[in-house]
């Protein structure tokens, strides 16, 4: 535990910090497992919204340091990847 008192504002706010990131990495998964039972289903109006609000919540995660960039591309691609029909 801190003694200087920067120090312990410091643990407070990366404490807040890291309850931020945690909410948007767990929607993000959310979103995505909703846009898989989306597909499943076969609801192609459905499907459209969820792939449209996953891929805004990765881009603002990304944008915002919650997750990687490189990650929010990479669960994009998977996601763009669900939407194709598969032979």
């Amino acid at each position: 535990m801190p003694n200087i008192r920067q120090q312990k504002k410091r643990v407070r706010t990366a404490a807040k910090q890291r309850l931020e990131n945690l909410h948007y990495r767990s929607t993000a998964k959310t979103l995505a497992k909703r846009l898989e039972t989306a597909v499943n289903e076969g609801d192609k109006d459905r499907v459209a919204a969820e792939h449209r609000e996953l891929v805004r919540w990765l881009d603002r995660a990304a944008a915002r340091g919650a997750m990687h960039r490189n990650t929010a591309a990479r669960r994009k691609a998977q996601a763009a990847r669900l939407l194709t029909p598969q032979k």
